[in-house]
């Protein structure tokens, strides 16, 4: 497995060796015993899966302390763009965004340490997603960002009118009414 720090701190690109032939695939996509030789050493406690379909974006997303989640972020199907806003007040990426095309063809991972905001849009027909998350979900610490707040400036690389959003992403706070809870 490769595995590609970022500038942001404790934010890592996984690629996995992926050995082909005439019947397909196969590939280590987690081994803890290859990441914690890399001191990247989480144990995973929940595995969520989601379909979406073209222009669905789902974000951005974090759990608020205690229940902040560190995740593993990969697309089984379909192509998306993954997407982290670094929300650690101490970090001097604080308020920046890192972007990653995930697919099931180029088969990378996204490890996004607690402390970031996430989200993804589907650029292809449908996507698949699979994550593991190494603290379980909250619904009492749910918090979000404006996946389209002009101080991020992200480029979702899909038209505006195009992205389907759930009521409650359409509702999140801006980052200038942001008061993180993160160090």
């Amino acid at each position: 497995m490769k595995i590609t720090s970022t500038k942001f701190e404790g934010l890592f690109i996984l690629e996995p060796i992926v050995i082909e032939d005439n019947r397909g695939y196969f590939m280590e996509s987690y081994n803890h015993k290859k990441l914690s030789e890399y001191g990247i050493d989480y144990k995973f406690v929940q595995d969520n899966q989601s379909k979406s379909n073209y222009g669905v974006l789902r974000g951005l997303h974090f759990q608020k302390p205690p229940y902040a989640q560190t995740k593993l972020i990969r697309a089984i199907s379909g192509k998306i763009l993954d997407v982290v806003v670094d929300i650690r007040k101490s970090s001097n990426t604080y308020g920046e965004y890192f972007s990653l095309e995930l697919s099931g063809d180029n088969k990378k991972q996204l490890l996004v340490p607690k402390g970031f905001a996430h989200g993804f849009v589907v650029l292809s027909d449908t996507a698949e997603i699979l994550y593991k998350c190494d603290d379980f979900y909250n619904k009492e610490s749910e918090g979000g960002l404006m996946f389209d707040d002009v101080a991020f400036k992200i480029d979702w690389r899909i038209q505006h009118e195009k992205i389907l959003l759930s009521e409650k992403d359409r509702e999140y706070i801006s980052f200038a009414q942001f008061n993180t809870q993160f160090d």
